[in-house]
């Protein structure tokens, strides 16, 4: 039925158009005209075959029903990694520069007891396998969306590959380990947080306790915060604007080290002055290469998903080369740097793809 209903979603979208046209006041009253909806709404959509099933009955749940067979190995996962997900996740799954790490945090004592401490204390942030209590979510969010500019290109065995290498980078499984659906169970059972799953938030089911118990103050309220302690005079900047290292968006925050007054304010504020900073600092074409997505890709002086700006540069150069890289961003293309695309950029305006241009071609 789930199957019909959304092969038929396009098609039902637009019943309600004839419906918007009728007068808001106007009555139904015609049973003939509801019979004849409902026996066109009837014929909407139709049964999913069973390759369509299939296809998308991807699921892998806690108690490994939908896993399929496989197998892979922790140098294996670790190969694949270098190559699909060092990029975003850092090589050893500890970069904070995308997304927040994926290890770390967890401990021996946590593997014995299965419930992470540092979930309770003060730890900074909360990495991926501090969280999680079942592998199976991990294998499920692997093989459904990663990488995450081509997800569902890994094969079945390439997943328990990475599931593994991950594994191995908290310590649950060795460095020789070979992830499988045979043995997979066994290593559930090693999850340093696999206790660590609640329903005693009010969220689902529903009937668990509230997860706060504070009320809104609406007089008398607290005054108010003070910042007691700065960073060190000698250690401020040691590391350069720490604001403006970090995403203006997700859990992590950056402080600004740029001065004690900046390390004062508010964080909205340091991030805001963090990011005029450092786009003042930029040229146009830098600046418009972060504004249109262009450094998810590329980087000055690395290969990232794609090749650097300082490798295009050295191949485009010639008396047509700001045309031809204009027309590349503008059409897109793919094989020439390897097989993942590059995507159209039909939205940019043109000085602003003449700007990029410039400073691409002009990169050290």
């Amino acid at each position: 039925m789930l199957a019909g209903l959304l092969l038929g979603i396009a098609g039902a979208a637009v019943l309600p158009q004839a419906a918007q046209a009728e007068p808001k006041s106007a009555a139904r009253t015609d049973s003939k005209d509801s019979k004849d909806t409902r026996a066109a709404r009837a014929q909407l959509g139709r049964t999913a075959t069973a390759a369509e099933l299939k296809a998308w009955d991807i699921d892998v749940r806690p108690d490994f029903q939908g896993l399929p067979p496989g197998r892979g190995t922790v140098a294996q996962g670790q190969a694949v990694w270098d190559a699909r997900c060092a990029s975003c996740h850092g090589d050893f799954g500890e970069s904070n520069a995308v997304f927040t790490p994926i290890a770390g945090g967890t401990t021996a004592a946590d593997i014995a007891s299965g419930r992470v401490a540092a979930m309770t204390g003060s730890q900074p942030y909360r990495t991926s396998l501090m969280k999680l209590s079942t592998v199976s979510t991990l294998w499920d969010y692997i093989h459904r969306a990663m990488p995450w500019d081509k997800p569902r290109s890994l094969t079945v065995d390439e997943v328990y590959a990475v599931t593994a290498y991950i594994l191995n980078l908290g310590d649950i499984v060795p460095a020789d380990f070979t992830l499988s659906d045979a043995n997979i169970g066994e290593v559930q059972r090693r999850l340093p947080n696999r206790n660590g799953m609640t329903t005693e938030h009010g969220l689902w089911p529903g009937r668990g306790k509230p997860d706060t118990r504070n009320t809104a103050c609406m007089s008398n309220c607290a005054g108010k915060v003070e910042v007691s302690s700065l960073i060190p005079e000698y250690a401020r900047g040691a590391h350069g604007d720490l604001a403006a290292q970090q995403r203006s968006f997700g859990p992590v925050r950056g402080i600004a080290t740029g001065s004690p007054e900046d390390e004062a304010k508010p964080p909205a504020a340091q991030q805001a002055k963090a990011e005029a900073t450092t786009a003042a600092a930029q040229p146009v074409g830098a600046r418009l290469a972060g504004q249109y997505q262009c450094l998810a890709c590329h980087a000055p002086d690395r290969k990232l998903v794609g090749p650097s700006f300082h490798e295009i540069a050295q191949r485009y150069r010639g008396k047509d080369a700001h045309g031809a890289l204009a027309q590349k961003i503008r059409g897109g293309g793919q094989g020439a740097w390897g097989p993942v695309p590059m995507p159209p950029q039909p939205q940019v305006p043109e000085s602003d793809i003449q700007a990029m241009v410039k400073w691409i071609l002009e990169a050290k």
